[in-house]
């Protein structure tokens, strides 16, 4: 488990949900996760709810508009979102909402990259993201994928600094995101008839991955991706009940 106070710009920091159902999800998560959940009035209407593991921030969900996906969310800590964003568009990539204030947490934008893949960056005020990352319930990775992973990093590269680096030795075929030498996150090319758009996929540890897998599937959601073997450890991937997409790993956790 790691203890975090601060980010460096392109770190990967937060993940919030954004779900059609938030009082159920809220159920399904606490149940599967341990978290506590705090609900926060919203100032143009809503609520966003706090998850807390130890009193600390480690997730968020709110309900979603109209229209929107239900999904999990990946944030990337930056010193300016402005200039993020405008560097984004540059690059091909869409702004799909301009940057704006969070009150006083913080800065976001929500950019959609040039091979289709939803993610935010977050300029941090009073809030730095999750508090604690890489252990049981907390977020442990995140990983993008893409159709195209040339294109995807050429894109991140440029806008973040990024390393992208193949694995060797897999059988399918994966690269490493580093920022500098920490490994920051992964990246997988997706099929041509795969069922899922382009995305970003989070995962949250576990310290018993078949005990959660098997909660996950009493408690109205399914595995999409039974128990695989990877160096370091074991995942699956899941959808909850309202069906966003999610990962979960156990075994060897940065700090």
């Amino acid at each position: 488990m790691g203890e975090r106070e601060r980010y460096d710009p392109g770190t990967f920091s937060w993940t919030d949900l954004g779900t059609s159902d938030p009082e159920a999800a809220k159920t399904f998560y606490a149940g599967l996760f341990g978290w506590e959940t705090e609900d926060s009035p919203l100032p143009q209407g809503g609520v966003y709810t706090l998850a807390r593991l130890q009193g600390r921030a480690v997730a968020g969900l709110a309900g979603t508009m109209p229209g929107q996906p239900t999904a999990w969310n990946s944030y990337v800590t930056v010193d300016d979102a402005d200039a993020a964003a405008t560097r984004a568009g540059e690059r091909g990539a869409t702004v799909i909402s301009e940057p704006f204030d969070v009150m006083e947490l913080g800065r976001m934008a929500v950019i959609q990259d040039p091979v289709g893949a939803f993610f935010c960056v977050w300029q941090a005020r009073d809030s730095i993201g999750a508090e604690l990352v890489n252990g049981h319930g907390l977020l442990s990775l995140n990983q993008l994928n893409t159709p195209d992973p040339e294109r995807a990093s050429e894109f991140y590269s440029a806008l973040f600094g990024w390393r992208i680096e193949a694995v060797p030795d897999t059988e399918i075929p994966y690269w490493g995101i580093y920022r500098g030498e920490s490994l920051n996150a992964g990246m997988m090319q997706q099929p041509p008839d795969a069922p899922a758009p382009p995305h970003w996929l989070v995962y949250f540890g576990s310290d018993d991955l078949d005990a959660a897998a098997e909660k996950i599937g009493v408690t109205g959601g399914s595995i999409l991706v039974p128990k695989t073997e990877v160096p370091g450890g074991q995942f699956v991937v899941a959808a909850d009940p309202q069906g966003a997409i999610f990962g979960v790993f156990a075994g060897r956790f940065d700090d």
